[in-house]
């Protein structure tokens, strides 16, 4: 948990960010899908920060020919620079370290998707690799790969001090490609594509990077899940303002072929994350209860309002728990034959 003089510290620096609006965050809007130029869009979902409740309300458009899913308008540099500051790190990033730290079970799951089609890959590259947990668990899969990490925050570098990766490349990928091209006999990119400005670019990258014979390692959120419908602004992946587009999985086996890639396998139930009812019960708890206190507000919350979110909070613990229950043990098992995975894999190599 924040402590209030940090709190306090940068509480100026966003009121200054703050001053003129949101408006200059984003770019002009869309008329025409990013993915397949079709001008034909209606708006799926609008919303607001869930997770941070940084000022501002985030538009999401789908085509009605390829189905992709997009922000729309899209943030533009400055605006990503200011909803993802303290996610990650400075304020956000004891908890998120917190919070990837733990999913090991989840990790050596993504690693070992990939034994069946290579199990003995030299090295390995993971593009968004954040604080490198990934990479540390999947060594336990692969004793004999060399894992390195490649991101635009300095979670990389950290992840090289704590030795969860040889290699630490800090920059963007397209950027970064030219100077590792063939180089990899795997690449992976979890929940990554999601975040980029331009997916396109970013496989254009990835077969520039990974040789002739190696594999491309893909996991994104499923816009086609039914609980992305039911449970409309409150479904964890669309996690607005970060996630930029949604990927049908039809749209990205198409442009991996036409890039030179053969898909081998594609997974659904064994991408899904269980926590999408408990993430919607808590969204909407946190949204209903009065703010934590953040940097972003004016003021710091008073004692009532900070007792009455206390009081929210521990009597929505019931539907929390109901929630976790579900999804671990009646939803999970079924998520596949629901069609309600959150998320899809898919392995592809490089022809």
């Amino acid at each position: 948990m924040s402590k209030p003089s940090e709190i306090e510290a940068l509480r100026p620096g966003y009121r200054k960010d703050l001053a003129d609006g949101v408006d200059r965050f984003f770019e002009p809007r869309r008329t025409t899908c990013p993915w397949c130029r079709s001008g034909r869009l209606t708006t799926r979902l609008r919303t607001t920060d869930l997770l941070q409740h940084k000022p501002g309300r985030f538009v999401l458009d789908q085509c009605q020919d390829c189905r992709h899913t997009f922000q729309n308008p899209r943030l533009n540099e400055t605006g990503l620079e200011f909803y993802y500051r303290d996610f990650y790190d400075g304020l956000g990033e004891q908890r998120m370290s917190g919070t990837f730290g733990g999913r090991t079970k989840m990790y050596r799951g993504r690693a070992e998707s990939m034994v069946p089609h290579d199990p003995t890959p030299k090295n390995w590259l993971d593009v968004g690799t954040g604080h490198g947990h990934f990479c540390e668990a999947a060594r336990e899969v692969l004793p004999g790969t060399s894992f390195d990490g490649l991101d635009f925050t300095d979670g990389v570098q950290l992840a090289a001090r704590e030795g969860r990766v040889e290699h630490a490349y800090r920059g963007a990928f397209p950027d970064l490609a030219p100077d590792l091209a063939g180089r990899y006999d795997v690449v992976s990119m979890f929940h990554y594509l999601e975040h980029s400005t331009d997916p396109d670019r970013e496989l254009r990258a990835a077969h520039e990077t990974v040789r002739p014979g190696g594999h491309l390692l893909i996991e994104v959120p499923d816009p086609e899940s039914r609980y992305a419908r039911l449970l409309g602004r409150w479904w964890l992946p669309w996690l607005q303002p970060q996630h930029l587009h949604f990927i049908p999985v039809a749209n990205l086996r198409e442009r991996l072929t036409g890039l030179g890639f053969t898909v081998v396998a594609e997974q659904h139930a064994e991408a899904h994350d269980p926590v999408d009812l408990l993430a919607a019960v808590w969204l909407a708890l946190d949204h209903t209860a009065p703010p934590e206190d953040a940097p972003w507000l004016p003021a710091a919350p008073g004692a009532l309002r900070r007792t009455l979110r206390a009081a929210l909070l521990i009597a929505g613990i019931p539907a929390l728990v109901t929630g976790t229950l579900l999804d671990r043990f009646a939803v999970r098992p079924l998520a596949h034959r629901l069609r309600v995975s959150n998320a899809y894999r898919i392995v592809a190599r490089r022809d």
